[in-house]
């Protein structure tokens, strides 16, 4: 069993996984713990929609939503470059910041000193229970890549799941290339 934290890290969906909720996807990592389990975001599933129109009483704001995962799909979560300013936060990694004071939040964004591109917002999360993680990894679901702040704040969400094997190399490299539809061939 896996004993090291998984905390800061990205995992990747190995090349062929099925699952459709995972399929093609990078997850960072935001806490990883034998007695709580494991919390995750989906970082390249962009949904549409701005928060503003996701969230009632939520300043004018062109930030975009992305499906942080299937659990708890009636919530919202966020990760941020401001945990400097948000009081409550937790640093993932650096300059990748996790929750904080959300009224907090809604007047930083109304003072114009949080931007859209300072933050993420994510419906719901990927869960996993105390092992269920560890299991994966030991059936090789995912591969497990250091986090970046550029795959959250600077990397085309479409683009990121390929950037990351991409620069993982070797025969990853060549995988990342495929067209998603190369399995229906």
């Amino acid at each position: 069993m896996n004993k090291i934290s998984l905390k800061g890290k990205v995992l990747v969906a190995e090349p062929f996984l099925d699952d459709p909720n995972f399929r093609r996807t990078a997850v960072v990592i935001c806490d990883h713990s034998k007695e709580e389990g494991t919390v995750g975001f989906i970082l390249n599933r962009p949904i549409e929609m701005r928060i503003d129109e996701v969230v009632e009483d939520f300043p004018e704001f062109e930030a975009e939503v992305y499906f942080g995962g299937p659990v708890k799909t009636d919530t919202i979560h966020y990760l941020h470059r401001v945990g400097n300013l948000l009081e409550g936060s937790t640093k993932i990694v650096e300059g990748v910041y996790w929750g904080g004071d959300f009224d907090k939040l809604k007047f930083l964004i109304e003072q114009e000193l949080v931007k859209p591109d300072d933050i993420q917002f994510f419906v719901g999360y990927s869960g996993w229970a105390d092992g269920q993680l560890e299991d994966e990894l030991n059936l090789k679901t995912w591969l497990i890549e250091d986090m970046f702040s550029n795959y959250l704040f600077k990397t085309d969400p479409f683009a990121l799941w390929s950037k990351i094997l991409i620069h993982k190399g070797d025969n990853y490299s060549v995988i990342a290339q495929m067209p998603d539809t190369a399995l229906l061939n």
